[in-house]
C-alpha cells in the first residue's frame, strides 16, 4: 500500500476513535526517532531549500504567502509531511514557478489541545523536487506579534515580529518543523512603503522605497530560526560587519549601550574560532518581545529591557552572540536536548564577559545564576515533573516550552564549568573548538555529544565529574566546581544587617580638622552608600539576601534611598517587585501594574503574576490586569500567564 493511500486511512481511523485529552489524534505519525515535536517524515523526503513569497497586510493582521520547498527524497516517498498550526492551506502545487501543477493534499484532524497542531500530507510523485504551499495566516498564527502604533516608541506606525522557537514556526510557515532540519533559505518580502522588512538573513542597510525585499540565508540553520520584523526601522552601523535596527527614537540609547559589540565579537573569535556568519546585528524590538533575545542568525532580536544606560545588562548580548557558535552553527538534534543549545552558551557568555569585563564579573553573573537555579530546582522537585530537572529531558506529550528552564542553562552550564575545572582551561578550550569545527552547520544528540566527549577530551581515564550523573540524575551533583565572590559576600553583610535592623545606608557625617589660609578649620564629611557604588546583579542579590519577614517599613525606608519603585532596571524590579509582594506591601500595586503593562518579556511577567496569584488579596487584582494586557503580550507569554491564572 502507497504511503498516501496508508496515511490517509489512519486519518480516517482515528477520527473516529476516542483520543486522549492532551494528545493529537495524529500523533502517531511523529517519528519517534527524529522529533517527538514534529510529524514530517525527514527519513523519508525533506527540504534542502526554501523560498517564501511573502505579503505582509497590516489591515488584515495577515500573512499572505507561498512556502516554495526545494525536496531531498531520499527514500522514493510519495507523500511529503509538513507541520502546521493555525494556517489556512489554499493550495498545493509541485513543480517550478509559472508552469506549476495542482497536488492533492490532505490535513491532519487537529483538536484544540493538541500541542502539535496539524499534519499537512502532499501527494507527489518520486521525482517530484519541489512542492509549493500557497496560505495565508490566522489569528491563531502564535509566532506572530502584530503590535498596534499606540504599543511602539514611535506611536505612529505598527510593528510585526514573529517568534518561532520552539516549535510556532510551524503557525507562520507550513514547514518540517523539526531543530534536526536544517535548511537554506530565501524570500521576497511585501510590506507597506513606509515600513522596512529585515529576516535573519543578509539584510539590506537601506530603506527600499517600494516595500519590497529580498534575503539570503545560504547558510543551512534549524526552521526555528527562521525570523521576520516590519517596522520603522533605522540602521546603525558600530563596525565593518556589526550594527543595529531600532525604531529611530531608540537609536542613540542603542548606540551608547552596544558600543562594545564589535569587541564583543572579536573576543569571542579569539577563543572558539572566527565568526562563520559574515554579518552580526541587533534588532531592538518592542517591549511585548518575550524573550531577553532570540539568537536568530545574522540579526539577533532583543527586548529593550536591557538598555538600562550604564550597560549592566549587555551580557544578555554576550549570549546571544555566543549563539552564534552552540545552537545556530551546532543545534540540538530535538527539544529533549535543549541544554546542548543553552548549556554551552551560557558557559561561552561567561567567557566573554570574563575576557572583556574580568573574572570578578563574570563569576558574580555565574553566582546569580546558581542562586536562580536553586530555586528552580525546588519548583521543579515540588512539579508534576520532577524528572525535569535532569538535563536530558522527555517532553514526549508536551509542550517544549516546559523544557526552557534554569536546568538547560545553568545546570548545563556548570556542567562545562566543571569539566574545564578537571581538564585545565587550555585543554577543555581546544576541544570545545574541534566540537564546533566538527559539528558546524549540523544537529547533535545528548547520546552523540557523550560519545564525542569521552573519546575527546576523557579518553576513558577516570573522572571525578559523573557526566551521567549530570545528564540523567535529578537535581544538580554536589561535585561541582565551587565559585566564591566576595562582593557578593559584602552584599549579604549588608542584607543581613539592614534586615537585623541596622541603617546601614544611613548618611555617616564625620568632621575633619583642616587648615585654611592659617587657620584651622572643621570640615563636615558625609559618607553614604549610593545605588551607583554597585552593579545590577550586585543589588539583585542584596534584594534576595533579605529576610522574607522584611517589614513594610524597611522596605519604605529602602525606597527612599534607592526608589526601587521606580527603576527603570527590570532585572531589579522583578527581584524589588517580588519581595514587596511576598511582603504585602500595597503600595507597590501600582508600580506592578505599570511594569506589566510595559514589559512582555516572560521571564519578569510570569513570576508576578505567579506571586500575585499566590495571595487571595492579589488574585483579582493579578487577572485584572491580565485582561487589560493579554492582547499586548506574545503568545509565548500570554498562553503561559493564561495556564496559570486558571489555576
Amino acid at each position: 500500500m502507497k504511503l498516501f493511500t496508508y496515511i490517509m486511512l489512519i486519518l480516517v481511523l482515528t477520527s473516529c476513535s476516542q483520543e486522549s485529552k492532551n494528545k493529537s489524534s495524529t500523533e502517531n505519525l511523529a517519528d519517534p526517532f527524529l522529533d517527538d515535536h514534529s510529524y514530517s517524515n525527514l527519513k523519508e523526503i525533506k527540504t534542502r531549500h526554501l523560498h517564501l513569497d511573502l505579503d505582509i497586510n497590516f489591515e488584515s493582521k495577515k500573512i499572505y504567502g507561498v512556502a516554495r520547498h526545494r525536496m531531498i527524497n531520499l527514500n522514493k516517498a510519495d507523500t511529503a509531511i509538513f507541520d502546521i498550526k493555525g494556517l489556512e492551506i489554499q493550495k498545493v502545487t509541485t513543480g517550478e514557478r509559472n508552469t506549476e501543477i495542482e497536488a492533492d493534499f490532505v490535513i491532519g484532524k487537529y483538536d484544540k489541545d493538541s500541542i502539535l497542531g496539524q499534519p499537512l500530507l502532499v501527494k507527489i510523485n518520486v521525482d517530484d523536487s519541489i512542492i509549493n504551499i500557497y496560505y495565508k495566516t490566522t489569528e491563531y498564527s502564535e509566532a506572530l506579534d502584530w503590535l498596534d502604533p499606540s504599543l511602539t516608541s514611535s506611536k505612529i506606525h505598527p510593528f510585526l515580529y514573529t517568534q518561532g522557537q520552539a516549535i510556532l514556526t510551524r503557525t507562520w510557515i507550513p514547514i518540517q518543523d523539526s531543530p534536526s532540519n536544517r535548511i537554506t533559505y530565501s524570500a521576497d518580502v511585501k510590506v507597506p512603503a513606509k515600513l522596512r522588512a529585515v529576516m535573519s538573513a543578509k539584510n539590506d542597510k537601506k530603506r527600499n522605497p517600494t516595500g519590497l525585499y529580498h534575503f539570503e540565508m545560504n547558510k543551512s540553520i534549524p526552521c526555528y530560526l527562521i525570523a521576520l520584523a516590519v517596522g520603522d526601522l533605522a540602521y546603525s552601523s558600530l563596525s565593518e560587519n556589526t550594527g543595529f535596527f531600532c525604531e529611530p527614537e531608540l537609536s542613540s540609547r542603542c548606540k551608547s549601550e552596544f558600543i562594545d559589540l564589535p569587541k564583543m565579537l572579536a573576543v569571542a573569535e579569539k577563543i572558539y574560532g572566527k565568526y562563520q556568519w559574515e554579518q552580526y546585528d541587533l534588532l531592538i524590538l518592542p517591549y511585548s518581545f518575550p524573550f531577553g533575545g532570540m539568537e536568530n542568525p545574522m540579526l539577533t532580536f532583543v527586548n529593550p529591557t536591557i538598555i538600562t544606560g550604564d550597560r549592566s545588562l549587555i551580557s544578555v548580548v554576550a549570549h546571544e552572540l555566543a549563539h552564534s557558535w552552540s545552537g545556530n552553527l551546532v543545534s540540538n538534534k530535538s527539544w529533549n536536548d535543549f541544554w546542548i543549545n543553552e548549556g554551552f552558551t551560557v558557559y561561552f557568555e561567561h567567557r566573554i564577559m570574563e575576557e572583556l569585563y574580568g573574572k570578578e564579573i563574570s563569576d558574580i553573573l555565574a553566582l546569580v545564576e546558581i542562586y536562580e537555579l536553586d530555586d528552580e530546582l525546588r519548583r521543579i522537585k515540588e512539579s508534576k515533573h520532577p524528572e525535569d530537572s535532569k538535563l536530558l529531558l522527555n517532553l514526549k506529550y508536551r509542550n517544549p516550552d516546559e523544557g526552557v528552564t534554569d536546568i538547560a542553562y545553568v545546570k548545563g552550564s556548570w556542567l562545562l564549568k566543571s569539566l574545564e575545572a578537571e581538564v585545565g582551561r587550555k585543554n577543555f578550550d581546544l576541544f570545545l573548538t574541534n566540537y564546533f569545527s566538527t559539528y558546524k552547520f549540523s544537529t547533535i544528540s545528548t547520546e552523540e555529544f557523550i560519545k564525542y566527549l569521552n573519546k575527546n577530551l576523557l579518553n576513558g581515564s577516570k573522572s571525578s565529574i559523573n557526566v551521567d550523573e549530570w545528564i540523567n540524575k535529578e537535581g544538580l551533583p554536589t561535585n561541582k566546581v565551587e565559585i566564591v565572590s566576595e562582593r557578593l559576600n559584602v552584599m549579604r553583610n549588608l542584607a543581613e544587617s539592614f534586615g537585623a535592623g541596622k541603617d546601614v545606608f544611613a548618611p555617616k557625617i564625620t568632621y575633619r580638622k583642616e587648615k585654611v589660609k592659617g587657620k584651622v578649620r572643621k570640615r563636615k564629611i558625609i559618607e553614604q552608600l549610593k545605588k551607583e557604588d554597585f552593579i545590577t546583579q550586585e543589588w539583585q542579590m542584596f534584594i534576595r539576601y533579605l529576610p522574607g519577614t522584611i517589614t513594610v517599613d524597611k522596605l519604605e525606608l529602602l525606597d527612599k534611598y534607592f526608589s526601587f519603585n521606580n527603576t527603570q532596571n527590570a532585572e531589579i524590579a522583578l527581584d524589588w517587585f517580588s519581595l514587596c509582594i511576598k511582603s504585602g506591601y500595597d503600595e507597590i500595586l501600582p508600580y506592578v501594574e505599570r511594569f506589566l503593562k510595559k514589559v512582555g518579556r516572560r521571564k519578569f511577567v510570569l513570576p508576578i503574576y505567579e506571586l500575585l496569584n499566590e495571595q487571595s488579596k492579589y488574585k483579582n487584582f493579578a487577572k485584572s490586569v491580565f485582561s487589560s494586557q493579554k492582547l499586548f503580550y506574545h503568545a509565548v507569554t500570554r498562553n503561559s500567564v493564561e495556564k496559570l491564572l486558571q489555576n
